[in-house]
């Protein structure tokens, strides 16, 4: 692509637009660039509500791919990449989700998540073979994330993943971008024009984290990862997490720190086990079967036992 087409496609995204209210930044003392800073990000979550029909129908896309045994798949560069491979990543201690449940791919590859892989974002092919490698299904949802919504590598990703079938998703910060038409759904929140010209870092990037986070805590409380408003897979790995399974067990059942400490002891851990067991009497080996009747919800097989 030349510099001159290049400049074109640029100046007709609204992501790349200058931001009239901001236009005297660089003569602000610090207190006036933040508080500039602070407005133009209160926009965002308006953006973000708007679009919620657009999120409900992706993550009933995820939830059906997940109960089918298929894998959420996120693929990006650059900010777009990096907030991928974080959602993801962070699946497997809140959840309890094997690590491969939930994928996050950037252009470059890992090294990309630390510097910037020159023209990694150019090829499509890149994108492709990214999926590839992880052995792509059409059980799988592939969620193909970039501001601008026409990044190469997120354009050959999505257009492969539709030719084997996935279910494919667009999330870019431009209407009527190129990967909304490629993809089976559209989320377009429309943050506006950045408070540094092109630095989607800011309000754009902002945008994507609030709603991948709607992505995978939405699909994951549909498939029974929590009880009322706790994380009740969560994987006690450290000190901290222990701790605070220790806590979820007392907030779930009203038991002592030391009840909740023996039961989570016989269970190795297992706050949901460890809850069940806690509020119903119920022995671990009877409780397992329980919550496997159930599907993992742990409302009902509470409500199977005490009803």
């Amino acid at each position: 692509m030349t510099e001159q087409r290049l400049i074109s496609e640029l100046e007709q995204l609204v992501s790349e637009g200058r931001n009239p209210n901001t236009m005297h930044i660089d003569l602000l003392p610090t207190f006036d660039i933040l508080r500039e800073i602070n407005y133009e990000d209160q926009t965002v979550p308006t953006a973000v509500e708007k679009v919620i029909p657009a999120i409900a129908a992706a993550v009933n896309q995820i939830v059906a791919a997940f109960q089918k045994g298929g894998r959420l798949i996120y693929m990006g560069a650059g900010t777009s990449g990096r907030l991928g491979v974080l959602d993801a990543s962070e699946c497997p201690p809140t959840f309890s989700v094997p690590p491969d449940m939930v994928i996050g791919l950037i252009a470059g590859g890992p090294e990309a998540l630390q510097n910037s892989i020159e023209g990694a974002e150019d090829d499509p092919e890149q994108g492709r073979q990214a999926l590839q490698d992880i052995k792509l299904t059409a059980a799988d949802v592939v969620v193909g994330i970039a501001v601008s919504g026409r990044t190469p590598y997120v354009i050959g990703g999505l257009n492969y993943a539709k030719s084997i079938g996935a279910v494919t998703v667009a999330l870019s910060c431009n209407p009527n971008s190129v990967i909304a038409g490629i993809a089976d759904l559209a989320i377009s929140p429309v943050v506006g024009p950045e408070i540094l010209t092109g630095s989607t870092r800011l309000k754009s990037g902002t945008a994507q984290k609030l709603i991948l986070n709607m992505l995978t805590t939405a699909s994951m409380i549909r498939i029974g990862k929590s009880y009322q408003n706790l994380m009740v897979d969560v994987h006690a790995s450290n000190k901290k997490l222990v701790a605070r399974a220790t806590r979820i067990v007392m907030q779930a059942t009203g038991c002592t720190q030391a009840d909740a400490r023996r039961v989570l002891d016989q269970t190795g851990n297992d706050v949901k086990l460890a809850i069940l067991m806690e509020i119903t009497g119920m022995g671990i080996e009877e409780a397992r079967a329980a919550l496997q009747n159930a599907g993992g919800f742990l409302r009902k097989a509470i409500s199977a036992k005490t009803a």
